[in-house]
């Protein structure tokens, strides 16, 4: 850590609300290769997902951002949709700090999986999501889940599947 960063604002995380959905929009927009949803689709994540998701702040502004949710049927899969760290917060660990966070969450007590998409070129999510594996003693597996053709009519990369599980939750 540089002398900039010991002297800088620490990074809180809280649940994300509806009033965030602007900040979280323009953050996703400033991470490529993040695809960026439409502004209402953020904002329904900080709302309906926001059990699940979170946001970090550094001086009052939006610097991270997770959107998740429970699979659908299941209350042991948290599915995470997309992982936004802003160029001020990066190298500090923030991206692995916020899925901890979520899986700390009372919404996430019975999660023994957790589930992402991943391009193959995407190296900064392989890393984050293996470290997670490897800290969790899961496994990983990976398998296609929206392919190139099939899905995407070619104008998007093959998004992988990656599943972490099972791991035992520690207790409190």
């Amino acid at each position: 850590m540089n002398l900039a960063q010991a002297d800088a604002a620490p990074i809180t995380l809280r649940v994300p609300t509806a009033e965030d959905g602007a900040a979280v929009y323009e953050l996703i927009a400033q991470c490529p290769p993040l695809d960026t949803n439409s502004m209402y689709c953020n904002l329904l994540q900080c709302s309906h997902f926001a059990d699940t998701s979170v946001v970090a702040e550094l001086d009052e502004a939006v610097v991270g951002f997770i959107s998740a949710y429970l699979q659908p049927g299941t209350s042991d899969t948290v599915f995470i949709w997309q992982v936004a760290v802003g160029e001020k917060a990066r190298g500090q660990g923030l991206a692995s700090r916020m899925l901890r966070e979520i899986l700390a969450r009372p919404a996430c007590q019975q999660v023994r999986f957790i589930e992402t998409t991943i391009t193959a070129d995407n190296r900064a999510s392989w890393a984050l999501f293996e470290s997670l594996a490897n800290k969790l003693g899961a496994e990983l597996n990976r398998s296609v889940m929206f392919d190139k053709h099939q899905h995407f009519n070619g104008d998007h990369e093959t998004e992988m599947l990656v599943r972490i599980g099972p791991f035992e939750r520690a207790t409190q």
